[in-house]
């Protein structure tokens, strides 16, 4: 089968012009594949992926993840091209595809392997990936390994981290680079130690004590001769799951647990979700992460990928920066210091703003679609073409990017498919008489689960209404209409009364307190292990408290707090300290 493209790199606007994409905005907008388990009927069906790998080939970035039955690449990291691609034999078909792929790269070949305890999976491998032209490099892996991670070092050495369990540590062997099968025996490198680390505890709140949490999703990066083994813990249905790093001066063992930890957690905001990554860097050398986001509505196991800036300070502290990982970010153009950020400064422009709509589906009602909360939506009755949303800006805005998240209410699809697609215009109007068609997908043939544009020039409006076309599977649903750029006000002021305050018989847990700010609609609260670098932040909606349950028992931390609105950001507080 021929590989086609995932989403367009340019936007089709009104005038009939295409425009290069500068930014990005997550979840990836991918052609995720529909889940492909059997005892799933059709009337639940959903998208799903997870475990996200990309690695660097010929300047290009290829993308593989669970069950897609097949990978993308990519040369910008923004518009991705998929290739079809069934790599299981027949016998291993009680798996859909690779589950938690592999892929390392050794001069001019790419090497992958899916999970697996069987000592039969082959591994493949390619010297020309933009197409299907892959072979055996052997038939037959003996070192069979779930989550499996496969690390080149730069002395030649071939090492393999793997382990997915609630029980078992992540171990570690070397790989014999001629034959690709094991050196002898697997060693213990790190296990999860939740009653010190408060990210590692399970469940959505951290506090559930009925199982034991998940470690899995091993990942090694090497910087400044220095081995960072990352994995991700504790559930990949939380909206804490994360990746956590620990580092060595040996591939081996001898690990010791990074203060800053987890290096990677994406929590609040429209979707949640930052764990069983990979680390890759750009063309330029910029080190960036890319890892499993979640929904975990229709299914546990209902997934996205997201990729965000990362690096390490001059300290050798690895860090990933997901301040406002799920608004428009700048895609790579050249070195830049990740811990500055990527972000557009483009705000949401919609949130909670009033909307109204052609029809309505049961409780699926249209403020859903405006609640930033990738887990609600509305759905229209029907997936017919002339279905509408339409969304208020609340006064003359400018509009700079749009993103689009269907729903798959009713999708009836199970597994990969190949020749589905959306089509939508979207129009904008101060008035709500006189409307311009601001983007125009009407003729569009691909599927853009997340279709994400940015406008060549900003435009002012005050109304925003998407008219269904054509949809890929099921109703006109939409999880979120989301509508970025600059509103006509002022940013709010600084927070003035922020307090964070310790829980005494558990020091994983402390409780932020803040008085609102007038014209508010979030808060971006920040935290690190020192005052100059708070590399974790969370988004919190409508509300003016926050309960974290990450902390580390025997780590002193500083916090501080800012607030947002339509306008844009406002002064970041006074680092308060937390011993």
């Amino acid at each position: 089968m021929n590989s086609f493209f995932l989403f367009s790199a340019c936007i089709l606007f009104s005038t009939g012009l295409w425009a290069q994409q500068k930014t990005y905005c997550n979840p990836m907008n991918l052609d995720y594949a529909f889940t492909p388990i059997p005892n799933f009927s059709v009337e639940g069906a959903h998208r799903s992926t997870a475990d996200p790998v990309i690695v660097t080939y010929k300047d290009h970035y290829f993308l593989f993840s669970t069950n897609q039955w097949g990978y993308w690449y990519s040369k910008d990291l923004g518009s991705w091209t998929f290739v079809y691609r069934r790599f299981l034999k027949p016998e291993h078909q009680v798996y859909d595809d690779l589950c938690a792929p592999a892929v390392w790269v050794s001069g001019d070949t790419m090497f992958v392997i899916g999970s697996t305890y069987s000592q039969t999976f082959p591994v493949w491998m390619s010297t020309n990936p933009f197409k299907d032209e892959w072979k055996e490099a052997i038939p037959a892996s003996l070192s069979g390994a779930w989550d499996p991670s496969y690390f080149l070092d730069d002395d030649g050495r071939l090492y393999l981290h793997h382990g997915s369990s609630n029980t078992y540590p992540l171990l570690a062997r070397e790989i014999d680079r001629k034959t690709l099968q094991p050196i002898g025996q697997s060693v213990e490198t790190i296990r999860l130690h939740d009653d010190e680390h408060g990210w590692e505890r399970f469940g959505e709140y951290s506090d559930n004590n009925f199982m034991p949490p998940f470690m899995e999703g091993a990942w090694m990066t090497k910087h400044n001769n220095r081995y960072y083994l990352q994995y991700g813990a504790p559930g990949t249905e939380f909206s804490g799951y994360a990746d956590g790093v620990y580092y060595s001066d040996s591939p081996m063992g001898g690990f010791k647990y990074q203060v800053h930890n987890p290096f990677c957690m994406k929590k609040g905001g429209f979707i949640n979700g930052s764990g069983h990554g990979s680390t890759f860097q750009d063309i330029w050398k910029n080190y960036w992460h890319v890892s499993t986001m979640n929904i975990i509505v229709k299914n546990t196991f209902e997934r996205r990928n997201g990729i965000f800036p990362a690096g390490f300070d001059e300290e050798g502290v690895m860090y990933a920066n997901t301040d406002f990982g799920d608004y428009p970010q700048w895609l790579p153009n050249g070195p830049a210091d990740h811990r500055k950020g990527r972000f557009t400064g483009w705000m949401l422009l919609n949130y909670q703003k009033p909307v109204r709509v052609s029809s309505t589906l049961g409780a699926w009602n249209p403020n859903l679609a405006v609640d930033e909360d990738i887990k609600t939506y509305w759905s229209a009755k029907t997936g017919d073409k002339g279905e509408w949303f339409e969304s208020d800006l609340g006064e003359v805005s400018e509009i700079r990017a749009v993103q689009v998240n269907y729903a798959d209410q009713d999708a009836g699809h199970l597994g990969k498919q190949t020749g589905i697609y959306h089509q939508y215009v979207i129009s904008v109007s101060d008035d709500q008489k006189t409307w311009k068609i601001l983007i125009d997908k009407s003729k569009n043939r691909t599927d853009v689960p997340h279709d994400y544009i940015e406008l060549e020039k900003p435009v002012k409006a005050r109304f925003v209404r998407m008219e269904n076309h054509h949809m890929a599977a099921g109703k006109f649903a939409l999880s979120g209409l989301r509508v970025f750029g600059k509103g006509a006000g002022m940013a709010p002021a600084a927070v003035d009364d922020f307090t964070v305050i310790r829980q005494k018989d558990d020091r994983r847990n402390c409780w932020v307190k803040w008085r609102t700010v007038p014209g508010a609609y979030a808060y971006n609260v920040y935290y690190g292990v020192t005052p100059e670098n708070l590399y974790t932040s969370i988004m919190v909606y409508s509300k003016n408290e926050l309960y974290v349950k990450t902390l580390a028992t025997g780590t002193a931390y500083f916090f501080a707090i800012e607030a947002i609105n339509e306008n844009g950001v406002g002064p970041r507080s006074e680092v308060r300290t937390l011993d």
